[in-house]
């Protein structure tokens, strides 16, 4: 909000796992909203934020390129990552072996893209 820090005043969940939220001061619909990433929450070992996904290298397993994480879709059973050619991997077990974003890599099991 134009650099201005702003309180969360109330937060509440609205359907398919989104967050309404109400400030401590009034904001025009479309605003932009920013939290600074050392003001985020501590997560724990194999949690991660979906923003630490964007630009990630996708391999299959045995070291075959699929490209990069070019943005994370929240879904109703399970979110996707969009690869920059538009494909999507449904984040389940079946598809992801491994999310590593130290490294820079996100590892899927052999077979799941053709």
């Amino acid at each position: 909000m134009n650099g201005e820090p702003a309180e969360i005043t109330l937060s509440r969940r609205v359907g398919r796992g989104r967050h309404a939220i109400m400030l401590d001061r009034p904001v025009s619909r479309g605003d932009e909203l920013a939290v600074r990433r050392s003001d985020l929450p501590a997560l724990e070992e194999g949690e991660y934020y979906a923003f630490e996904l964007v630009g990630l290298r996708v391999e299959e397993e045995g070291g075959r390129s699929l490209g990069t994480v070019k943005d994370v879709l929240p879904g109703p059973a399970n979110d996707n990552l969009v690869l920059d050619d538009g494909t999507l991997v449904p984040m389940i077990e079946d598809a992801i072996r491994a999310v590593d974003p130290a490294g820079g890599i996100v590892l899927l099991n052999p077979g799941f893209i053709g």
